[in-house]
């Protein structure tokens, strides 16, 4: 299941690997006006050639997001009134059928939550509950088979603000934004895609350990195992899970040389761009950047000693891992954010793919 942010410039849905995907999520429609509608008409041009993919690619269900990080601001003030949902729910309908596409995925950023500095109120997490009820009724109406998903941080504060038992019962899955599980504004360095449960007892000994102490959150560190764990411990069906992947780094400047960087204090955010086919071209063993491996957190990382700069990121190794986990688990299966990043040859598409045929064998 693949996140796809396109620009104009760089659309072209014909060298897309189509083939290898279940699902692709065209990203971002936004909540305007209570309506979902994109912010500008190439959007709604491109979208339209990515389902004429599916004459060639018949299985492939193409989906709408609606919202995403900077795009969540127009969620909790629609979702307050059933008559503003109203208005939502048949614009996501109209669009549904103007596309002909395949489904929904809400991406919230975050109910009752702020995000980026989005409007929020206590009132959202029963909001959202009514929202993706009323949009499964909705969309159940236009044909069966229609996919509602919605994106979950990978961190437990999230779920204090939803109501899982309620909402769970009208979706198809769930996509667990296992990555960004580490941020440039962290003072210590750690994994951001991680799917290895790494404990406190892991880290001990480490600037990470005593900024975690001093910050009092007993929920980190984070990882995918642990978040996933505690989802189905919440009753969660693991079928309706979809682990998550990041196709792109995280990176720290001003790292100390200790521990190859990790868990080490650091300066701020590297601010370099570090998608996963540049980090492969341009990293990986390459202009000083060595790969390490951590076998706890079952993630790699890159440290350039020189610099003293720290990347988190997902490699083709550890996205297999996650896609054994999740076979393995019975979960719904895996997503990433996003396509675009990969490489053109041998890259983490492959990696998962190659994974999954492997288990059906």
């Amino acid at each position: 299941m693949a996140y796809y942010f396109p620009h104009r410039g760089n659309f072209n849905p014909e060298s897309l690997p189509l083939q290898k995907l279940t699902h692709i999520i065209f990203s971002f429609t936004e909540v305007i006006g209570n309506e979902m509608k994109f912010k500008n008409d190439s959007s709604g041009l491109m979208l339209k050639r990515l389902v004429e993919m599916k004459k060639t690619n018949p299985n492939l269900k193409v989906m709408i997001a609606c919202g995403g990080w900077g795009g969540s601001g127009g969620f909790s003030e629609m979702s307050r009134t059933p008559g503003t949902r109203k208005i939502f729910v048949e614009s996501v309908v109209s669009f549904i059928k103007e596309y002909k596409i395949d489904g929904l995925d809400i991406d919230w950023e975050y109910p009752g939550m702020i995000g980026i500095g989005n409007p929020f109120v206590p009132e959202d997490k029963e909001n959202f509950s009514s929202l993706m009820r009323e949009l499964r009724e909705s969309m159940d109406k236009i044909a069966k088979g229609q996919v509602l998903t919605f994106a979950v941080a990978g961190w437990e504060e999230f779920f204090n603000h939803v109501e899982l038992d309620k909402v769970m019962p009208y979706v198809t899955y769930m996509n667990v934004m296992s990555y960004d599980l580490a941020g440039g504004d962290d003072h210590f360095t750690s994994h951001h895609t991680n799917l290895g449960w790494v404990k406190m007892e892991d880290i001990k000994g480490t600037p990470a350990e005593k900024k975690i102490i001093e910050e009092g959150d007993s929920t980190k560190p984070y990882s995918a195992e642990k978040i996933i764990s505690y989802c189905m411990g919440k009753g969660v069906n693991p079928g309706q899970i979809i682990i998550g992947s990041g196709f792109y780094g995280k990176g720290w400047i001003g790292v100390p040389p200790e521990n190859n960087g990790l868990y080490q204090l650091n300066r701020g955010p590297w601010k370099e761009r570090n998608s996963y086919a540049t980090i492969r071209e341009k990293r990986e063993n390459a202009n000083g950047f060595i790969r390490h491996w951590d076998s706890i957190a079952k993630a790699p990382f890159l440290y350039n000693p020189t610099d003293s700069i720290f990347v988190s990121y997902e490699d083709t190794v550890s996205v297999r891992l996650k896609t054994e986990y999740a076979i393995k688990t019975r979960l719904g299966g895996i997503m990433f954010w996003q396509l675009g990043n990969d490489t053109a040859k041998d890259g983490l598409v492959d990696a998962i793919y190659a994974a999954k045929m492997k288990f059906k064998k």
